[in-house]
């Protein structure tokens, strides 16, 4: 269990980067990441380690910070003219005078109008929207498929997982999977399903994930696993 965070900076080529500190019981030595989706490093060290040494340390890895900063997708600002995957299909947004504040889908073109600035946020929730209906109705039919039920559907932005799977039933994913290939989407259902006949990753899931999915998973696996990261990069 951590024991606390506390925020911090090095500099990388003169400039400050973020560093979030955390202390944990269970940390035996310095541990440095980067958190692509946030544009901060990370930095782990045990309870009673030197704040300064371990900064110190973490400065001795400029160059290593530096490659992987280079090596992160640029961020994409949801608004007038930015591009973002659909559903694995790549869409544009395009603001018209004129148009309805909500948005509508021609073809690779997400129309929509009323106060340009607000173009983003409404984007934004429309894509969240989208995200928990489809995933709400394809968890519900998998399910139902297969003799499981689903207590509830939820979305959530969350870092490091795409979904999650509670012992009641309650399933909560990541809205960003409306952003993923279908077949992807669904395979990450599928998972969430597994989990309510096994809270494991035994080979006995891997079997039910297989058998819910109709057709291996590890190819979707593979995907998520390629350009999972590039997905939070969208924001507003």
């Amino acid at each position: 269990m951590s024991t606390g965070n506390s925020d911090s900076a090095i500099l990388i080529d003169g400039v400050a980067v973020p560093v979030r500190v955390r202390r944990s019981p269970r940390a035996k030595a310095y541990r440095l990441s980067l958190d692509h989706a946030r544009g901060e490093l990370r930095l782990s060290l045990p309870t009673k380690a030197n704040l300064h040494r371990a900064l110190g340390w973490a400065q001795g890895h400029e160059g290593w910070v530096r490659t992987q900063m280079a090596a992160q997708p640029a961020l994409v600002v949801l608004g007038d003219g930015a591009i973002l995957p659909l559903e694995g299909r790549e869409v544009r947004i395009c603001w018209e005078e004129g148009a309805s504040r909500s948005v509508r889908v021609e073809g690779d073109r997400l129309i929509l109008g009323g106060v340009p600035e607000s173009v983003g946020p409404r984007v934004l929730r429309w894509l969240k929207a989208r995200a928990r209906a489809v995933l709400e109705t394809e968890s519900h039919a998998m399910a139902r498929d297969h003799g499981l039920i689903v207590a509830s559907v939820g979305i959530g932005d969350p870092r490091s997982r795409w979904a999650s799977c509670a012992s009641s039933g309650a399933i909560r994913y990541s809205w960003r999977l409306i952003l993923c290939p279908p077949q992807v989407r669904r395979a990450t259902v599928a998972h969430e399903l597994a989990h309510l006949l096994h809270m494991d990753h035994s080979p006995a899931f891997h079997a039910a994930h297989a058998r819910i999915l109709g057709e291996d998973p590890k190819p979707a696996r593979a995907w998520l696993r390629k350009y999972g990261a590039a997905l939070h990069r969208y924001a507003v």
